[in-house]
């Protein structure tokens, strides 16, 4: 059995984006409006205002108001591209 390549990251880059509040330089895409996904560093997470290691999040890191915010707004200026609006 042949195993298909995953070329959704080639064919939907994630971009980057800072959050207005804390300046946590996160990676995102949009799959919809509806639909977001965040990749976070070291470096985010240590710039992030909203993130307690000690949070019951078990490891996964929110995404505060703030920063859906940031991301909202890059995809409304089209720094980000909406898959589902292309097409």
């Amino acid at each position: 059995m042949t195993v298909r390549p995953d070329n959704r990251l080639a064919d939907a880059p994630m971009h980057p984006v800072s959050c207005r509040a804390c300046g946590a330089a996160v990676l995102a895409r949009k799959s919809s409006w509806q639909q977001t996904s965040v990749q976070w560093s070291q470096s985010a997470m240590a710039a992030c205002r909203s993130w307690d290691p000690g949070d019951p999040f078990q490891g996964r890191h929110p995404v505060c108001e703030e920063l859906r915010a940031s991301i909202a707004q890059a995809a409304t200026d089209g720094t980000i591209p909406v898959l589902e609006s292309e097409g």
